[in-house]
């Protein structure tokens, strides 16, 4: 057969932001369907979401309610959702009880029911919540062959008259493997609530999606004021670029810095500035989007550690104006803190700034306050999934730099509490050392892959304008990197000068 000649099944969108890209471009139509999961996951409201953002007067939703919630009481709480509209309930969308039917008569009388208000009515989508009541109310009184019957003949009749099916149910993973409905079914989602120290995380699976590819694995999901949205486990990584390779280098504010960087920092880099609290790892970070803003490329932070509010009016002590780009659309200051976050959640909202001003620089300050901010079953994944964050986000052409907090090791440099300087194109690292009974500041530039770099390692200061540095490479001692170094030759013999880095090719 030609590819000419194959039907073409057209696809609906689900109303669920992200959901539709897992599933590989939306729900296939006239496809017969389980949602399954524990009760409070999302069940109800997700078979809504796609019940409102299909029906239409001409093809309208009809939904059964079985020995549930009351359609009443259901609509009730489903009104609060921003999806809800009003207009459509009862013309485009339309509630059948069919509790007396279940209580009172046999899987045929029901089937004939269902069969009965479907012939009536046309629908375009068809809702049956909860079919566990059906499921449960058969048991015992009809065989596993004759419920696998009513199963067959149900979606036979639904599918025949092109009608999109729902059936909800509470289900439990082990049942599956022996339960009739799963082996009719063309698609089965479904929804898991975990518990996980002191937060709740929400992931569904796509088990079986008939006739297209779909996203593999659990993703998560949230419910908020405007009903679930997904976030897919491979979010930015499916459509991303290659990552172009420029010439054009980014000032980070501070012109010796920038001639220590070879020119700038690389377009499209992630850099990592690492160091102890009060090296000044945030005032660079505000440095860095001030010079962009400056230059007319819009920014984002993504702030764990301050309110929008402070992070602004520190940054103002330099005199760095990040209050007025916020009005123009040149700054999005993005603070995320509820403690229970998943890393494709917070890729999904710095996604969405990136393309709503077109941003060219990101600041995320600090790591440690995003793995704080993380919900405890992601943060033993924190690694792999910053690699996935940083591999979209770089390839769309983003330039990150990430801020992370070391404790001072007065005999080692470490770079990261991560293990995460693989993942990074570049690397400065700030630390205290003690000198003549003083504590001051270094930097040294560790690691450039965009070319070569300055080895030297300068003192700096951070004053009202921000991180300066001082001098020129700090000579006559021996263990800086230690941060406990010995002076060795006097202050007054002269040194040959540090050689320049060298301009990349």
């Amino acid at each position: 057969m030609s590819r000419k000649d194959k039907v073409i099944i057209n696809k609906l969108l689900t109303g669920v932001p992200g959901l539709d890209e897992i599933m590989g471009g939306g729900l296939p139509e006239y496809s017969f369907n389980i949602i399954a999961g524990a009760p409070g996951c999302g069940k109800t409201t997700l078979a809504h979401q796609f019940v409102f953002a299909n029906a239409t007067a001409e093809k309208p939703a009809l939904y059964f309610t079985v020995l549930g919630e009351p359609a009443l009481k259901m609509l009730r709480y489903q009104q609060q959702y921003t999806f809800f509209d009003h207009a459509k309930v009862p013309g485009a969308i339309r509630f059948v009880n069919l509790n007396e039917v279940i209580l009172e008569q046999d899987l045929d009388a029901v089937l004939r029911e269902i069969i009965k208000q479907v012939e009536e009515i046309n629908p375009g989508v068809v809702v049956v919540d909860s079919f566990r009541t059906v499921v449960r109310k058969a048991n015992g009184v009809v065989g596993e062959m004759d419920l696998q019957g009513f199963v067959q003949r149900l979606a036979l009749h639904l599918t025949s008259w092109q009608a999109t099916t729902f059936l909800i149910g509470e289900y439990s993973d082990a049942e599956i493997r022996d339960n009739p409905v799963f082996t009719v079914a063309d698609g089965i989602f479904w929804l898991h609530q975990i518990a996980e120290r002191n937060s709740v995380v929400r992931k569904f699976q796509i088990m079986k999606l008939r006739g297209q590819a779909s996203v593999p694995g659990l993703h998560t999901f949230r419910i908020t004021e405007d009903g679930l949205q997904a976030f897919s486990r491979t979010l930015g990584l499916t459509k991303r670029r290659s990552k172009n390779v420029t010439s054009r280098r980014l000032s980070i504010g501070i012109p010796e810095l920038d001639k220590m960087l070879g020119g700038g920092i690389p377009e499209g880099d992630s850099i990592l500035v690492a160091g102890a609290s009060g090296t000044g790892k945030s005032a660079l970070a505000t440095q860095f989007l001030a010079e962009g803003i400056r230059q007319g490329e819009a920014g984002i932070a993504a702030v764990f550690e301050e309110r929008p509010t402070e992070y602004t009016a520190r940054a103002g002590d330099f005199g760095l104006d990040l209050v007025t780009p916020q009005t123009n659309g040149k700054l999005n200051i993005l603070y995320l803190r509820p403690l229970d976050l998943s890393v494709d959640e917070t890729m999904q909202e710095i996604l969405d700034a990136v393309q709503k001003i077109g941003a060219k620089r990101l600041v995320i300050d600090s790591l440690a306050g995003f793995e704080m901010a993380l919900a405890p079953g992601f943060r033993t994944d924190f690694r792999e999934s910053l690699y996935r964050m940083i591999s979209a986000l770089t390839g769309i052409g983003v330039t990150i730099l990430s801020t992370v907090e070391l404790e001072e090791a007065f005999t080692e440099l470490p770079f990261s509490t991560y293990s995460i300087s693989f993942l990074t194109d570049d690397i400065i690292r700030f630390r205290y050392v003690e000198i003549d009974g003083e504590l001051r500041k270094v930097l040294v530039v560790i690691k450039m892959r965009g070319g070569n770099h300055s080895k030297d390692i300068r003192e700096y200061e951070i004053t009202s304008d921000g991180i300066v540095l001082i001098g020129q490479r700090l000579r006559g001692y021996q263990g800086l990197i230690t941060g406990i170094p010995a002076q060795v030759y006097r202050p007054d013999e002269k040194v040959a000068p540090s050689p320049k880095p060298k301009a990349r090719k």
